[in-house]
């Protein structure tokens, strides 16, 4: 299936989910005394998603593989706020593996993905 819109990507869908989740995950009590990490943990869902999709409309494919690395930093620097959310009891064990999980679902689409744009270019 060719990907003609940014919305057709499972990178795109996956980190939508990621972003969904930690939504999800933030909304909670004990966020609300730590602003700075539930709008770091949310601004960083949201980069990776948007990324995603910047890059898409970007031009070139040099353009998207570099959208794609920034998408790819951004989950994982979810996954590090992650450690702090847990380690300060914001979210417990369950939370923390199913948002970590997403993250590196995320991450191993976007690596497809490059893969993918990589062998492109080579074949061109």
């Amino acid at each position: 299936m060719k990907i003609t819109r940014f919305e057709d990507s499972d990178a795109w869908k996956a980190a939508r989910e990621l972003q969904k989740i930690v939504y999800e995950a933030t909304k909670g009590d004990a966020f609300k005394e730590d602003y700075d990490l539930r709008r770091q943990m949310r601004r960083a869902a949201g980069s990776s998603m948007s990324n995603i999709a910047e890059g898409f409309d970007s031009g070139s494919d040099a353009e998207f593989r570099r959208f794609l690395r920034i998408a790819r930093r951004s989950a994982t620097e979810v996954q590090s706020h992650l450690y702090v959310a847990i380690d300060q009891n914001y979210i417990g064990q369950s939370a923390f593996d199913r948002i970590y999980e997403k993250a590196l679902d995320v991450k191993r689409l976007i690596g497809g993905f490059l893969r993918y744009l990589g062998e492109k270019r080579k074949r061109a």
